[in-house]
C-alpha cells in the first residue's frame, strides 16, 4: 500500500498510521466529498481525515462526546520560548501508581480483591481522563456497574493512598522524579525559557505528586517555580461543585492550549517558539493538535499507542531536550 499524505500533518507509512475506508463514525468516506485519506492512531483514540489542501481530526470519545479539530502545520522555531510539560511520565513517574488505582477500583467493582488489569488494558487507563478509563474498564470488565459507582470507589482509594503518601507512608514508589528532572527544570530558568506543568490529572490528585517529587528534590513550592500549572481541575461531587475536565482532557488540545495562552499569555501566532513534551499516545496528540512542535519522550505508551511518528522529536530523557532549544 503507497505512503498516506496528511496535509499540514505529514506523509505516513501505513504501517505508522493505520489506513480506513471510513471514519468511524460514518461521516466522512475515502474517495467521497473530497477526502483522500483516512487513518487512524494505533490505539484507535484518534483518526485524521486529510482533504486535498488540509487535514481534520476526529477524537473519539468513551463518554459519548467527540469532537472535529483542525490540524496546523508544525515546524519548531528556535529559540525556544516556552516548554510545556507533561506530569505522569514525563516529570513525576506515577503511572503504576494511578493504573494501580484503577486497578483497585475495579476490584471494588467486581467483589474481587485479586483482579489484575491485563497488559492490553495499558494503553487505554493512563493519559486520558479519569471517566475515560473507568469506563472502560467497565465496559471490558464489570458492565452492569455504573460509571457514578466507579468514580465513588476510586477517589476513596485516591483519598485514601494519598493521606497516606503526604504522611510519608503508603507505596514508596509513587512519585518519584523523572531522571534528571531537576537538572532540567533549572537549565530552562537559567535560559529564562517559560515552563508550564500540564496535567489530564484532577487537582487533587495531580498537585501531591509534584508538591512529592519538588519536596523529595528540594526545589521548594511548585508553585512558585512554574509559570503556569494546568489540571484538568475538581471533581463532580453530589453536593459539591466540579469543574470542566472529565470530558476535554488529552488526546483533546484544551489543556495545552490553555497552558500557553491564558497560562503563559501567548498568542497562537506564536505556538511555533512553544514545545511540548509527552511520553504518552493521548498527550503527543493532545500537543500535535494544539499546534505546538512536540516532543516524544521514551518510557510511556508512545509507541504501544502508535504515534510516534506524530512526533516532531523523540528523546530517551529530558537532558536530551535541551539541544533543541536554540
Amino acid at each position: 500500500m503507497n505512503a498516506l499524505h496528511f496535509p499540514d500533518l505529514g506523509t505516513f507509512d501505513p504501517g505508522e498510521l493505520q489506513p480506513r475506508h471510513a471514519c468511524s463514525d460514518g461521516r466522512f468516506h475515502v474517495g467521497a466529498d473530497g477526502v483522500q485519506a483516512i487513518a487512524a492512531t494505533g490505539d484507535g483514540k484518534v483518526e485524521f481525515i486529510a482533504f486535498a489542501g488540509h487535514t481534520i481530526a476526529y477524537v473519539k470519545s468513551s463518554l459519548g462526546y467527540p469532537a472535529y479539530y483542525p490540524v496546523h502545520p508544525v515546524q519548531l522555531q528556535p529559540p525556544v520560548q516556552a516548554v510545556l510539560m507533561d506530569l505522569d511520565g514525563t516529570s513525576v513517574h506515577s503511572e503504576s501508581f494511578w493504573i494501580w488505582i484503577i486497578e483497585q477500583t475495579t476490584a471494588s467493582l467486581l467483589g474481587n480483591p485479586a483482579f489484575q488489569l491485563e497488559d492490553a488494558d495499558l494503553p487505554y487507563v493512563s493519559g486520558h481522563s479519569v471517566s475515560e478509563h473507568l469506563q472502560y474498564c467497565i465496559h471490558k470488565y464489570c458492565p452492569d456497574q455504573k460509571l457514578e459507582t466507579a468514580r465513588r470507589w476510586y477517589f476513596t482509594h485516591t483519598h485514601r493512598e494519598l493521606e497516606a503518601v503526604l504522611r510519608g507512608e503508603g507505596r514508596a514508589d509513587a512519585f518519584t522524579p523523572a531522571p534528571g528532572l531537576k537538572e532540567f527544570l533549572l537549565e530552562l530558568k537559567r535560559r529564562r525559557i517559560r515552563i508550564a506543568l500540564v496535567t489530564s490529572g484532577l487537582y487533587e490528585k495531580a498537585y501531591p505528586e509534584i508538591v512529592a517529587a519538588f519536596r523529595s528534590l528540594d526545589m521548594g513550592d511548585p508553585a512558585r517555580f512554574y509559570d503556569a500549572i494546568i489540571t484538568a481541575g475538581f471533581p463532580l461531587r453530589q453536593g459539591e461543585v466540579g469543574t470542566l475536565g472529565e470530558l476535554s482532557p488529552k488526546p483533546h488540545p484544551w489543556l495545552y492550549a490553555e497552558a500557553a495562552r491564558v497560562g503563559l499569555g501567548l498568542p497562537f501566532d506564536r505556538r511555533l517558539s512553544v514545545i511540548g513534551i509527552e511520553d504518552s499516545g493521548a498527550g503527543v496528540c493532545s500537543v500535535r493538535l494544539a499546534g505546538f512542535p512536540t516532543v516524544g519522550l521514551a518510557g510511556g505508551n508512545i509507541d504501544e499507542s502508535g504515534v510516534r511518528s506524530l512526533c516532531q522529536f523523540y528523546a530517551a530523557t529530558l537532558t536530551d531536550v535541551l539541544p533543541l532549544l536554540g
